[in-house]
């Protein structure tokens, strides 16, 4: 090869491809948003990672990967070039050709080894920025405004949240970088070797009919038949592995929650409901299993018939041609590598048909995702403000999600060191009207004027977060090192675990309900809130704990405005007012 002369037709050509690449593919990519569903929803999720204006980066890199995709194109043609003239050396008998061959070939795998390296790197730094943003947006927008849990209140909630945002996020970035750059090298390799072939083809006599350069026809129609069919056979792929992501996420969830209900579960001896509902569960996983290994078997039989036919398919047609001395050994080698690598090129779409069918569940699930976050967000609730140090209910209507009214036109004020508490039978709505002021229930209308500073809210069953016990004792704030965790612990009657304040377990499977419940009154007295609100908060406690509990609040947090809800007739000493719900909206303060 004459190298000087080949580096200033590489470089020609890739100038001349990068900037026709780059244009198609930003108007190509400008008809997928305006006029496709896939790009319109591709767009949705990333469009704001690809802004210049926020972040040139991105789009720089992108700009690397496809000069270096189609570099490997130009690599492709010339080891194309090298076998022609390394077969055609060992034709002749030519020692000093093959060995300048061979050469040859050192320097192109130095610089194939090269680009292959950093074309590498730079996919997987794209991605892993591009996973990080994507991750860190559908996060964001399901920890703000409370998605992960008013998305409850959808009429379709989107299921299985954390394989959305962990599996799905990670396969989005990976094939979407894979299957544009895959799609680029198709096309631009198409062009490439269909030149090659057309060079090297000559007239091909079919049914009695002398067809010039017929070979590149041949391969054009050939390709084009067998993804038609390839596209009919591996259309339900598609349906098959987006239920397969969903079957799988629901198994796994029932496996999470089994572990985390784990103790009720033992004590009602209920292994053999579990077992069944996690065996049924996982029967769905399997037979849509065999539907995919059934339909696969169908793809890939296809695609192997097909591929294999074609490794020898250019061999039959230029035989003719080899044997009457017409072309070269390295003529035909070139040829059937042209074949091959222009068959592979316009068979891409065939061959990726299950990688695109995957990539459009997980478009459908990532998009179905942020759909539920805008529906959250979307949902009523009632008009909150902060002002002053009390609790004011206006005109406040509270209904269930099927219309039946639980409270209605409420209008009362809560002052500091007036704690008020929330009676009446199950199912009134005391829980939900604390959900209400705390702007967790969609269902109601009416103002709420609530302390200004924070809010902190104590469940029958507390949250213990993962970590140690000052982690748990803190929440949701950061933990602080000293003694004033210790002697919170002292208070609540927990002393005898101040010793292993700073150890991470599972707290929640190592306290009982009981201790859980006086940590919980730790955390209120070390947060010292404005506003405290306590949903059955002491029904694990006995008589004596639940006094020395409210008591310490009483004593320590006297200008909190506290609201409890509650069935014991001990809470009435502790309460200036209560609150009675009658039920059909109807109540009574006394």
């Amino acid at each position: 090869m004459n190298w000087s002369q080949e580096l200033i037709n590489s470089s020609l050509w890739l100038l001349k491809a990068y900037s026709i690449t780059l244009i198609i593919a930003l108007l190509a990519g400008w008809a997928l948003v305006r006029f496709s569903g896939w790009g319109r929803q591709f767009w949705r999720l990333s469009g704001d990672f690809f802004s210049i204006r926020h972040n040139p980066r991105p789009t720089l890199l992108l700009l690397a990967i496809l000069f270096f995709t189609l570099f490997g194109v130009r690599m492709s043609v010339l080891f194309s070039q090298w076998y022609n003239q390394m077969y055609a050396s060992l034709q002749k008998l030519d020692e000093r050709l093959f060995w300048v061959a061979m050469w040859s070939f050192a320097v192109l795998a130095s610089v194939h080894i090269v680009r292959a390296l950093t074309s590498f790197y730079l996919n997987q730094s794209f991605t892993l920025h591009w996973r990080q943003w994507l991750n860190e947006r559908l996060l964001s927008g399901w920890l703000d405004k409370q998605a992960y849990f008013r998305s409850q209140y959808l009429e379709t909630p989107a299921d299985n949240p954390d394989q959305r945002l962990q599996q799905d996020v990670t396969s989005f970035a990976a094939m979407s970088l894979s299957l544009s750059m895959g799609v680029i090298d198709a096309l631009v390799s198409t062009i490439e070797f269909t030149i090659i072939l057309w060079g090297l083809s000559g007239v091909l006599n079919l049914f009695g009919t002398e067809i010039p350069r017929g070979m590149v026809f041949v391969v054009y129609v050939y390709v084009i038949i067998a993804t038609v069919f390839a596209f009919k056979i591996g259309r339900p792929l598609i349906r098959l592995n987006f239920l397969n992501e969903k079957l799988n996420a629901d198994y796994r969830y029932s496996l999470v929650r089994l572990r985390e209900y784990g103790e009720s579960v033992a004590f009602y001896r209920g292994e053999g409901v579990e077992g069944d509902k996690l065996r049924s569960r996982f029967s769905g996983i399997i037979g849509n299993a065999w539907a995919i290994v059934y339909r696969s078997l169908k793809f890939q039989g296809f695609n192997f018939i097909i591929s294999q036919t074609a490794a020898v398919f250019p061999f039959i047609i230029q035989a003719q041609r080899f044997f009457s001395k017409q072309i070269t050994l390295g003529d035909m080698v070139q040829t059937a590598q042209a074949f091959g690598q222009l068959q592979d090129n316009l068979s891409f779409f065939r061959s990726a048909y299950d990688d695109f069918a995957g990539y459009r569940a997980v478009l459908d699930r990532l998009t179905g995702f942020v759909d539920a976050i805008e529906q959250a967000d979307s949902l009523p609730s009632p008009q909150i403000s902060t002002r002053g140090d009390v609790l004011t209910l206006s005109a406040l209507n509270i209904q269930t999600p099927q219309g039946r009214i639980l409270l209605g036109d409420a209008n009362l004020t809560i002052k500091p060191g007036e704690p008020l508490l929330i009676r009446g039978r199950s199912g009134s709505g005391k829980t939900t009207l604390l959900r209400a002021i705390a702007g967790l229930w969609p269902y109601c209308e009416g103002h709420i004027i609530r302390p200004e500073g924070r809010s902190i809210f104590l469940s029958q069953k507390p949250y213990l977060p993962q970590g140690t016990l000052r982690d748990a004792l803190y929440y949701p704030s950061a933990a602080e090192a000293g003694d004033e965790a210790a002697k919170i612990l002292a208070l609540v009657q927990l002393g005898h675990l101040s010793s292993r304040l700073d150890e991470n377990e599972e707290w929640a499977h190592i306290l009982s309900l009981g201790e859980q419940q006086r940590l919980a009154f730790g955390r209120l007295l070390l947060a010292r809130p404005q506003s405290a609100f306590l949903d059955e908060a002491t029904s694990a406690m006995d008589e004596g704990l639940e006094h020395t509990m409210y008591a310490l609040v009483r004593e320590r947090l006297p200008q909190t405005v506290l609201i409890s809800v509650g069935h014991r007739s001990t809470l009435n000493s502790h309460h200036a007012h209560q609150l009675e719900l009658l039920g059909e909206g109807r109540w009574q303060l006394a």
